[in-house]
């Protein structure tokens, strides 16, 4: 039976909380947050700590796998365990994807595609979003050094728009792996929604994935710095907006320039922001 602490917990993991304790943290505060929050809070402290894909079953590990986190839960520091479970079913070139730009309101939506390399990856590989801002560029040199192959890929505001944000993500993965010298076989992808379907390859979602496998960590780490860099090449053309700084996403100062100078081109107009500015 589908719970209501198993769907808040399939619908959050997509939004980058694994962990029912940020589940919790996250829910609104109505009747229905109310409910959600008590039967989260039911569970064993244990599993509210620390298994709380593989308790509610709403991981993936490849096609039939058990669906779980890994053992133990989220692991601390991703590993290879995801990539060697599809070694071990015959494929030979896995890639790790990820997106970033998702919840900004401006700029592309990126997906960065990374395969990785035979010697082991380069110390520090997590989530892009656990990598201080001053470590991401040396980090994603040290990715790029050691992968068989890597690619980011966007999809533009105006994509966004017409597409939705779903489809704009496809578009935007398909445009990385067209760059790769020789495509994956499989594809291992952060988050248990498949947004390319249909792939070109089979399509592994992991849950929490950008925490538990380095190919998809290493994904994410590229994704994060070449959107960066292209917004923040981008900001002199739109002083108003501090793009260098908030990369396009939502912020204070983001906001007032909004309020103040309306929306730029590189804005996405289909947003629900859009409906609250006094003009548009």
């Amino acid at each position: 039976m589908l719970t209501i602490a198993h769907w808040a917990a399939t619908v959050l993991a997509d939004y980058k909380r694994p962990r029912l304790v940020h589940v919790v943290d996250a829910l609104p505060r109505n009747a229905l947050g109310k409910v959600v929050r008590a039967e989260l809070r039911s569970a064993p402290r244990a599993r509210a700590a620390g298994d709380p894909v593989g308790v509610l079953g709403v991981g993936a590990s490849g096609p039939g796998a058990p669906m779980t986190a890994g053992r133990g839960g989220i692991r601390s520091r991703p590993d290879r365990v995801l990539e060697e479970r599809a070694r071990e079913q015959g494929f030979t070139r896995p890639a790790g994807v990820d997106e970033v730009g998702r919840g900004a309101w401006a700029g592309p939506v990126s997906v960065g595609v990374v395969v990785p390399g035979e010697s082991a990856p380069p110390s520090g590989v997590r989530d892009s979003k656990l990598v201080p801002e001053r470590q991401r560029a040396g980090l994603r040199d040290a990715v790029v050094a050691w992968a068989a192959d890597w690619a980011v890929g966007h999809a533009s505001p105006g994509e966004c728009d017409e597409l939705g944000m779903r489809r704009a993500l496809r578009l935007a993965a398909l445009r990385a792996l067209d760059q790769l010298g020789s495509p994956p076989d499989v594809l291992l992808l952060d988050g248990p929604v498949d947004y390319l379907d249909p792939a070109p390859a089979p399509v592994w979602p992991e849950v929490g994935g950008d925490r538990t496998s380095v190919a998809i960590a290493a994904a994410s780490v590229v994704a994060k710095v070449v959107r960066d860099e292209l917004m923040a090449s981008l900001a002199p053309s739109f002083p108003a907006f501090d793009f260098d700084r908030n990369k396009g996403y939502p912020s204070p100062s983001h906001r007032r320039a909004l309020a103040g100078v309306g929306l730029s081109s590189l804005h996405r107009r289909s947003w629900s922001y859009v409906e609250r500015l006094p003009f548009r």
